[in-house]
């Protein structure tokens, strides 16, 4: 499936809609099945008219459709518009996780060579203790 990209205005939307915590249980419930405005009602102590006006931004943002079933008007999940956000997200995720891998293994190259001055250091201990090794004998 070859997604079309989604412009500024489409993730100023989407994103803007999904700033609310209604409308994420809203979209979270969709992700189970089409749904009335009465079902997806039932869990929130706001009024039908409050719902409906979160999936009136919803839909708005093309995150949700609805459709007409004889008197039934249910909510259709847009998981096309999801998929399109998740691989606009995912394109940044990954340059992010080749910067991390790329400093991992700086990190793992740096810890496995010792450094000038730990090598220095271990090599003027090692001296300071072969020479008193030696004065501690001619006594």
């Amino acid at each position: 499936m070859i997604l079309s990209p989604v412009s500024d205005d489409d993730l100023d939307r989407a994103f803007a809609a999904l700033a609310d915590p209604v409308r994420r249980a809203i979209i979270a419930r969709l992700s189970r099945g089409a749904a009335t405005v009465n079902e997806l009602a039932e869990p929130f102590e706001i009024s039908k008219q409050a719902v409906s006006k979160h999936i009136q931004v919803l839909e708005l943002a093309g995150l949700v459709s609805r459709t007409r079933d004889a008197q039934r008007r249910p909510v259709h999940l847009e998981a096309a518009r999801l998929e399109a956000m998740t691989a606009w997200i995912d394109r940044y995720r990954l340059v992010a996780e080749q910067r991390f891998r790329s400093l991992d293994a700086v990190l793992e190259r740096t810890a496995a060579t010792p450094s000038t001055r730990e090598t220095a250091t271990t090599r003027a201990t090692a001296t300071t203790a072969a020479h008193g090794t030696e004065k501690e004998q001619q006594s």
